[in-house]
């Protein structure tokens, strides 16, 4: 049977699956989180859980982000000019080279980040210790909050395309399956699992082994059959169609390699003491090893020739030269999907991060401050997530869809923190400051120039909707601290003179039937001294007389309101009520006190088998400024 013919018959009972597993889940979802998610942990084992490392121990956790984007960044590059014919091949070598002098620029910038911000100097933190108005730090943040949205579509991404190459069975379902690991990634996060963390750093380490065997064996082959093979391609032929902005465009697509440079600037405080010392060693072994890296990997794929197959990456068809199919293949196969999938973790570790601080500062929304069970930014997380699987599902998890919206936030970010050194050196006026200022001019006006050529050269690619969402990210920020702002002010008290005070209130507690549930409502509203009337609402003139004889032969514990609802809606004739007693004359109460009963089932299926009225009550009854809700919950026992 053919695969897509299986999955027509698996997608709907996997439909099916989830949805039962979404109920139970909802249902019991204290006990699933704890399966999936782990024990809570407590706020003092925060520190305990934090420890340093070696450097060269931290550089593969640290490298992943960075070292995992020449899997995918001179291809990216030459892919821009294939439209040209198999003669512009040779380009990939000046596109690389240039590449690589733009990552010793930016490693050296962001060096003098960890020498002044030895505490870990993210773009946020220099932008807004140096720049008075808090639009540069905005800016950062939210440049870098796209990138690392971005970071995780496109490793996911270029993964899962890994794998299809090696497998092309699973290319039909790439997307999901990206939008599986996303997931997987997720649960992973929420977990925590830092003091597990030198166990991700193998796949970095046998993914750079395998590069460099790649490139040794590729002059090994060379040295056997030459450096100018019969595939090899000739060098420097350049079309007549070619133009400035085309060699433009395969420049800012061969920079997605130099994403994530400052994930080692962002951690220093991981490194063991001295920790600056640590993070420079790290940053310079990494730019060497990145540097070899692509220079070597781009100058093999020149040499045999290797053409940009949208089915097959270039990696692995270069693999399959030198490796042959065999163990070393896989090896190579599984540690590119591995490291390009601890790219992407990585940055669930950064975003969340980001986003605690900015939202701290008051510029996002609180919720994304807090620490979740497992003491990680949960709820960051699960934002990550989202809006990374979101963007898998929209681009169909195509790597080269995704890249032309990559790296702009990124390049943004660089030039704000490097504007933000050189700002500080010039202030503080430090030993060596004219150097160390110099420096940190330079990176910014060449990161500057760079996003600056992404934005022109990507713009009709898609670049056009990260320089729309940057500045609503920015004016969403604002207008979130602006509210934060005014709602302080409003719940600002004077403690000498705004005391408590006492109200009159009317509890109100609706009514289905007499029956055990009810009971036990009336009885709590009884028992706070209030004026209890129970409200009835009927469908026909038979329920409600019905339910009106019944209350006298109860013994009308208190009064009894029925109403005649003759569209069978509640909410409608609720707000009418309520608004009756909001506007009645004489004592009129301060506040309405709305009870509602609700019994709980015991079993997590009885809850499909009846309905959730009192949910869609408290939601509408929020539109009423005067009425307190209270749901009395009744446990039943079967």
């Amino acid at each position: 049977m053919h695969m897509s013919t299986v999955w027509v018959w698996i997608h709907p009972v996997l439909l099916v699956l989830a949805v039962m597993a979404i109920i139970y889940a909802v249902v019991n979802f204290s006990s699933v989180k704890r399966v999936l998610i782990g024990r809570p942990i407590r706020s003092r084992e925060l520190n305990d859980s934090h420890n340093r490392l070696l450097w060269f121990v931290a550089l593969p956790i640290l490298a992943a982000d960075l070292y995992s984007s020449v899997a995918y960044g001179p291809e990216a590059g030459i892919t821009e000019l294939t439209n040209l014919g198999p003669d512009i091949k040779w380009m990939i070598l000046p596109v690389t080279f240039a590449t690589v002098m733009l990552l010793g620029m930016l490693i050296t910038s962001y060096i003098m980040g960890v020498i002044a911000y030895p505490s870990g100097g993210g773009a946020y933190a220099i932008a807004k210790d140096n720049f008075k108005s808090s639009s540069a730090s905005l800016i950062a943040a939210s440049a870098l909050l796209i990138d690392y949205v971005l970071t995780v579509a496109v490793s996911v991404s270029a993964g899962v395309q890994a794998i299809a190459s090696a497998y092309p069975i699973v290319a039909p379902q790439a997307t999901l399956l990206s939008i599986l690991c996303v997931i997987v990634i997720l649960l992973v996060n929420l977990r925590g699992v830092s003091e597990s963390a030198t166990i991700f750093a193998w796949p970095t380490i046998i993914f750079m082994v395998m590069m460099l065997v790649l490139i040794v064996l590729g002059f090994s082959n060379e040295l056997t059959h030459g450096f100018v093979q019969p595939q090899t391609p000739p060098f420097g032929t350049l079309p007549k169609t070619i133009t400035t902005l085309l060699i433009l465009k395969a420049f800012s697509s061969a920079c997605s390699a130099l994403t994530g440079i400052e994930t080692i600037s962002n951690s220093v405080p991981i490194f063991r003491d001295p920790a600056k010392k640590g993070a420079i060693k790290a940053y310079i072994t990494l730019g060497m090893i990145t540097a070899i890296t692509l220079l070597g990997f781009a100058y093999h794929l020149y040499v045999q020739g290797i053409s940009v197959n949208p089915n097959v990456t270039m990696l692995t068809q270069l693999s399959a030269l030198y490796l042959g199919h065999g163990f070393l293949f896989q090896v190579m196969t599984w540690s590119t999907f591995l490291v390009l999938i601890l790219a992407a973790n990585s940055t669930f570790t950064g975003f969340p991060q980001l986003a605690a601080l900015v939202a701290a500062d008051g510029f996002l929304p609180r919720a994304l401050s807090l620490r979740g069970d497992r003491l990680g930014y949960s709820n960051g997380m699960i934002v990550l997530a989202a809006l990374s699987a979101i963007l898998i599902e929209v681009f169909n998890a195509q790597t080269n869809a995704l890249i032309p919206l990559y790296a702009i936030g990124v390049f943004v970010a660089f030039t704000v923190a490097q504007l933000g050194l050189t700002r500080l050196w010039l202030r503080t006026k430090s030993s060596k400051w004219q150097f160390k200022a110099l420096i940190n001019a330079v990176g910014a006006f060449v990161t500057a120039l760079v996003a600056a050529i992404f934005a022109v050269t990507k713009f009709t690619g898609g670049a056009w909707i990260v320089l729309i969402i940057l500045p609503m990210l920015i004016l969403s920020a604002m207008a979130v601290r602006k509210h934060y702002n005014q709602i302080a002010d409003e719940l600002r008290i004077d403690i000498h003179d705004n005391h408590p005070q006492e109200h009159q209130i009317i509890s109100i507690v609706m009514v289905s039937s007499i029956n055990r549930v009810v009971l036990n409502t009336l009885s709590f509203a009884q028992s706070i001294h209030t004026e209890v009337i129970a409200l009835y609402i009927g469908f026909d003139d038979e329920s409600v007389a019905k339910m009106e004889k019944k209350w006298e032969e109860w013994g009308c514990p208190c009064r009894l309101v029925a109403i005649k609802s003759e569209y069978r809606s509640l909410l409608i004739p609720l707000s009418r009520f309520l608004k009756r007693v909001e506007i009645g004359t004489g004592g009129k109460p301060d506040h309405i006190h709305v009870l509602i009963p609700q019994f709980v089932p015991k079993k997590w299926w009885h809850y499909i088998l009846h309905n959730h009225t009192s949910l869609m009550i408290r939601a509408w009854l929020l539109r009423h400024k005067d009425v307190i809700v209270t749901t009395l919950p009744y446990h039943l026992h079967n």
